[in-house]
């Protein structure tokens, strides 16, 4: 029986790398959402021909309806839900950007879907709500409703296959470093844009690119990990990889370390999620290790990139410390990218409403989205007060 999904954001990098996989392996696409990118949306659509299709900006809900007045066409965050949740699918891809892949998570489990994440924010906000309901819907000795597709996530998920939780000891993420590695925060005064986008080893969207010249996107993947493998903060280290070859490691109490290793390509961890318990084609290039030659590893620079202790700090507190760091993250980069701060005003800022912000419970997906409206209003008064 050929396996069906529907991608949320298919038309971003991850979403686009999806829809290459799908093809290579035979699934059918059978819903589609983008923000507003809706000519890449239609044509994605002629292509592959889904059922239902959701556009977030609702001003090109005419345009998509009158492209294919025979389909499904939603709109908004009940549209999402309604992709998330779409009978038809098995499994729903997360491609998401920010906090609004939260809820279409949620309910796609809620509904017995399969949810493919590359959303990190849905478990760095909603992680332990995400932990309740997964228990809820897991049944005992069953595959995992819930499957990684960041490159790090994946490979520790594979290196955990077939070994029992007690025995491991410690998890090992492994980042490139950025752009920017090796540098100190004066040499970062006046890096621009463009600088910050030149990723040395991954072509990724313009919000994860910016999340890893700071760093902190190695401390949101920690909280991640901390829910995905259920697993404490204190147990989880920060490599620094250049070559972006081994994209994380697993120590076992025995001593022994497990890695999963392979060139920079997001199609592999997007195939083996979807085609997991099972491997697919082949789609990344072989691994030849005489002609890397060098693997290298150094520690993180925690004085520079401040940032990625800060998320360790708020792992621990944990509650609404993540939701607060997501959420000061979010529009700090947003920030950055119109225009109206410098790069190290990114980790400022966020540095500052971390400080200034009081531990809140996280029962309910409610108390999430208020803490997150909250941080994004103390932060615009925040910089908007100091820029004006």
């Amino acid at each position: 029986m050929t396996k069906k999904i529907c991608i949320l954001g298919s038309t971003g990098s991850i979403g686009v790398q999806t829809i290459d996989v799908v093809k290579k392996l035979g699934i059918k696409v059978v819903g589609l959402s983008a923000h507003k990118n809706v000519e890449l949306l239609i044509k994605q659509a002629r292509d592959l021909n889904p059922d239902i299709l959701c556009i977030g900006d609702e001003k090109y809900y005419t345009l998509l309806k009158e492209n294919f007045p025979d389909k499904i066409v939603v709109t908004g965050e009940e549209g999402l839900i309604s992709i998330a949740t779409y009978p038809a699918a098995d499994l729903i891809v997360n491609a998401l950007v920010g906090i609004s892949g939260l809820v279409p998570t949620i309910e796609a489990i809620l509904a017995g879907k399969k949810v493919a994440l590359a959303n990190k924010e849905t478990l760095v906000t909603g992680g332990k709500i995400i932990k309740m309901v997964l228990s809820q819907k897991q049944e005992k000795d069953s595959l995992p409703i819930l499957l990684p597709v960041d490159s790090e996530h994946s490979a520790i998920f594979q290196c955990l296959v077939g070994e029992e939780k007690k025995n491991v000891k410690k998890i090992i993420l492994t980042a490139s470093g950025g752009p920017f590695r090796g540098k100190k925060l004066k040499d970062l005064q006046n890096v621009n844009v463009e600088d910050v986008l030149m990723h040395p080893t991954w072509n990724m969207g313009k919000k994860i690119t910016v999340d890893s010249a700071t760093l902190i996107n190695k401390g949101f993947e920690v909280i991640e990990a901390m829910f995905f493998f259920d697993i404490r903060c204190e147990d989880i280290d920060v490599v620094i990889h250049p070559q972006s070859i081994i994209h994380s490691m697993v120590e076992f109490v025995d001593g022994s370390v497990k890695a999963q290793l392979s060139y920079p390509d997001m199609r592999l961890p997007i195939e083996y999620a979807l085609s997991f318990p099972e491997r697919g084609k082949q789609i990344a290039v072989p691994l030849d290790l005489v002609k890397i030659k060098n693997l290298t590893f150094e520690e993180p620079d925690f004085d520079t990139f401040f940032l990625l202790k800060i998320a360790y700090e708020c792992a621990k507190k944990g509650e609404s410390y993540p939701v607060a760091l997501n959420a000061a993250n979010e529009e700090a980069v947003k920030y950055f990218l119109e225009g109206k701060i410098g790069f190290v005003d990114i980790m400022k800022y966020v540095a500052k409403i971390i400080e200034s912000h009081r531990v809140q419970k996280v029962e309910t997906i409610r108390d999430i989205l208020e803490i997150d409206a909250e941080t994004r209003q103390k932060f615009k008064n925040l910089v908007e007060g100091e820029i004006s």
